[in-house]
C-alpha cells in the first residue's frame, strides 16, 4: 500500500503557468481533475443514498467567515463555495463559481498584477432559486473586509483595494499595489461567497448573530437541512446546483464528536462511515487497522499543515478584562530574559520521538522545523540546526546561566517568578502523548508543566475562555495551514492581527506577538513581484517566527489524513483546500 503522497510543487512555476497560460486556457491544475473523475462515472443526481461523513471535531457554525476550525470551514463548504478551488498541485481550478481561472494570457489578470477580473458561470442560482450575481461577490468581500465583522478570513483581504461588480456576471478585484499573489482573494477556504440578500441586515458587528451562520443559502451541491451545533449537520441535494447530474448522494450526514481512534475504527473496522476525517491516531494503533482492513483505505497527502506549539506573549493570568490583552506582558516569555526562556523550551523539545512514535515516521507526519512548508523554494534551511538541537541538559544550563535557579521543588525561579507553564491542546490521544513527552523533558530542564486537554468543539471557538483564540494559557498546541502563497497566512502574526477582546478574538495572531521587523517584511512581501525576492522574504519571515521562538514546530503533518470506504470513488485529495472542495464528484 502507498502510505502517502508527498506534494512538492514550485509556487513560482504556479505563478508563471497561470500568468503565461496560452490564450484559451485557464491556467488550471494539471493534476487529476475531480470533475473528470466524477464525469467518468456517468452517474446521475441522487442515484446514491446517504453519504456518511465523520469529523471527531464537531462543527459549530456554517459560515466559513466565522469558522474557528477546519471542522467549521469544511462543513460549510458543502453549501458555500468560493470563486475557485485550490487543486492538488497548488493551482486554482474552476470547479466552483468562476467560469474560468483569470490569467494574464486570457486578459483576466492585468499585466501589472493590480487587477483580476472574474467571470461567473452562466445561469448560477442560489439554493433558494434566485440568481447569483457579481453583487453577491462584492458584498461578501465588503462584509469580511469590515473590521467590525471580525471575520476569521479577513487576512486574505489585506492589500485588496476593492472588489466591485462590473456587471451582473463580472467581478473586478483591484489590489493596492502590484500583487504577484493575484489569487489571494477568491480562491479556497478564505473566500466562500455569501448571498447578499441573506446577510444584508447582518453586517459589521451583527454578523455573529446572523441566522445564515447556521443555515446558509449557498451554491454548493448540497443545502443544509438540519444543524445541531456541536453534533450533526444533515444536507439534502441543492435542487439548483449548476451540474444537472451531480451530486450522486441524495443526502449527507455530517456527524461530529467522538475521537480520532473511534473514527478510524468506523472507517477501517466496522465500515459505519464513508469518510472519517483527520485520523490523528498513534501510529502503533492506526497502522494495524489499515493493514487488516477490507472495508476502508487510507487517504493521505502533504500540504502545509504543521503541528506547532504557540508561545503566549501576553499575560494569561492578568486580572479582569486585561486577561490575555496585548497591553499585558507574559511574566517570563517577555522581557529581558524572554528569548532565553523561549529558546530553552525549544531546546528541550523532542520532535523526532513525536514523529517516530506517534506519527509513524511518515505515516501521517515527519519532524518539522518550519512553519512554512510544502513549496520547496519557500522552505528555509536556516532553522535546521536549531530544530535538530534537542538537548535537555543544555537547556537547563542556558536557564541556569541566565539566573533561573532551581528550587527545592525542582522548579526554576528568578526575582520571585517561577517557570510554571499551563500547556493546553485538544482532547486527542496523539496530542496527549505529545504533551506527556514534552512535560517530561521540560520538567527535567526546570519548568513546572501543568497539562490541560480541551474538547475540540470548545478549543476551536472564539467564545470560550478555553478556546485557542483567547489563549488563556502559557502555551498551546494545534495544527493549521496556509494557501500555496503564504502571504496572508504570515500576516496572521503581524501586530495588526493580534487577537483580543476588541475584535472578539477572531484575528489570527493568537500569540499577541509584535515585531516591527516582521511587520515590515510582510509589507514588503505584499509589494514584491520578483519570485526570487519573494521567496527570500518568506524565508526571512519564517526564520523570525522560528528563531525568535514565537512558534515551536513539532511535526509537518499530512494535510489529508482520512479514512474512506473502499467503495467510495472520485475522491481526489488536495493539500491546499478543504477536503470537501470537490464533494460533488464523489460516488459509489
Amino acid at each position: 500500500m502507498r502510505w502517502r503522497t508527498t506534494l512538492a510543487v514550485s509556487f513560482s512555476a504556479v505563478i508563471l503557468a497561470s500568468a503565461c497560460a496560452q490564450p484559451g486556457t485557464t491556467g488550471t491544475s494539471s493534476a487529476p481533475s475531480p470533475s473528470a473523475a466524477g464525469s467518468a462515472a456517468a452517474f446521475k443526481r441522487g442515484d446514491g443514498g446517504e453519504l456518511k461523513i465523520l469529523y471527531w471535531q464537531a462543527p459549530t457554525i456554517l459560515n466559513p467567515h466565522q469558522a474557528t476550525g477546519t471542522k467549521d470551514s469544511d462543513s460549510s463548504r458543502l453549501a458555500v463555495e468560493p470563486l475557485a478551488s485550490w487543486g492538488p498541485d497548488a493551482k486554482p481550478i474552476a470547479n466552483a463559481l468562476a467560469k474560468e481561472i483569470p490569467t494574464v494570457a486570457n486578459g483576466g489578470v492585468s499585466a501589472d498584477f493590480t487587477t483580476v477580473t472574474w467571470k461567473l458561470k452562466d445561469g448560477l442560482k442560489w439554493s433558494d432559486g434566485s440568481a447569483v450575481t457579481a453583487d453577491d461577490v462584492a458584498f461578501t468581500f465588503s462584509l469580511i473586509k469590515d473590521p467590525a465583522s471580525a471575520a476569521t478570513t479577513e487576512d486574505n483581504t489585506e492589500g485588496v483595494k476593492s472588489v466591485v461588480a462590473k456587471d451582473a456576471s463580472t467581478v473586478v478585484l483591484t489590489y493596492d499595489a502590484p500583487n504577484p499573489n493575484f489569487y489571494q482573494w477568491g480562491v479556497g477556504t478564505c473566500c466562500g461567497i455569501l448571498q447578499k440578500k441573506q446577510f444584508a441586515d447582518f453586517t459589521g458587528a451583527k454578523l455573529k448573530d446572523a441566522p445564515g451562520n447556521l443555515k446558509p443559502i449557498g451554491t454548493g451541491p448540497y443545502q443544509v437541512d438540519t444543524f445541531k451545533p456541536g453534533d450533526v449537520v444533515t444536507y439534502t441535494i441543492n435542487p439548483n446546483f449548476r451540474d444537472p447530474n451531480k451530486p450522486f448522494f441524495k443526502t449527507v450526514n455530517f456527524k461530529g464528536g467522538g475521537d480520532a481512534e473511534s473514527s478510524a475504527r468506523a472507517a477501517f473496522q466496522t465500515g459505519d462511515v464513508d469518510y472519517a476525517w483527520n485520523l490523528q491516531v498513534t501510529a502503533g494503533v492506526l497502522k494495524p487497522m489499515i493493514d487488516s482492513s477490507t472495508k476502508g483505505k487510507m487517504l493521505t497527502v502533504y500540504g502545509s499543515s504543521v503541528e506547532r506549539i504557540l508561545i503566549n506573549f501576553s499575560d494569561p493570568n492578568a486580572p479582569g478584562d486585561q486577561r490575555g490583552e496585548p497591553t499585558t506582558k507574559h511574566p517570563f516569555f517577555n522581557g529581558a530574559d524572554g528569548l532565553t526562556v523561549r529558546k530553552a523550551l525549544a531546546l528541550a523539545t523532542d520532535r523526532k520521538t513525536v514523529a517516530q512514535q506517534f506519527y509513524g515516521n511518515g505515516l501521517s507526519g515527519k519532524p518539522g522545523c518550519n512553519i512554512i512548508t510544502g513549496i520547496p523554494e519557500f522552505e528555509s534551511t536556516a532553522t535546521q540546526s536549531f530544530c535538530d538541537s534537542f538537548d535537555v541538559t543544555a537547556a537547563a544550563k542556558m536557564l541556569d546561566d541566565a539566573g533561573w535557579k532551581l528550587g527545592a521543588d525542582g522548579v526554576r525561579a528568578k526575582g520571585g517568578v517561577k517557570l510554571n507553564i499551563l500547556y493546553q491542546t485538544t482532547v486527542n490521544a496523539v496530542r496527549q502523548n505529545t504533551q506527556a513527552l514534552m512535560k517530561t523533558n521540560w520538567e527535567k530542564a526546570g519548568f513546572k508543566v501543568e497539562l490541560k486537554s480541551v474538547p475540540a468543539g470548545t478549543f476551536f471557538t472564539n467564545t470560550s475562555p478555553d478556546g485557542a483564540n483567547h489563549f488563556w494559557s502559557d502555551i498551546e498546541m494545534f495544527t493549521n495551514n496556509s494557501d500555496p502563497d503564504p502571504t496572508s497566512y504570515l500576516n496572521g502574526w503581524t501586530t495588526k492581527q493580534i487577537a483580543q477582546k476588541s475584535n472578539n478574538w477572531q484575528t489570527g495572531n493568537y500569540n499577541r506577538y509584535s515585531n516591527a521587523e516582521f511587520d515590515g517584511i510582510i509589507d514588503q512581501l505584499r509589494k514584491e513581484t520578483d519570485p526570487a525576492k519573494r521567496a527570500t522574504l518568506v524565508k526571512k519571515a519564517n526564520d523570525i517566527l522560528i528563531l525568535d521562538v514565537v512558534i515551536i514546530p513539532i511535526v509537518t503533518r499530512t494535510q489529508v489524513t482520512s479514512g474512506i470506504s473502499s467503495t467510495l470513488k472520485g475522491v481526489v485529495p488536495t493539500g491546499w483546500d478543504s477536503e470537501m472542495y470537490a464533494i460533488q464528484d464523489w460516488y459509489k
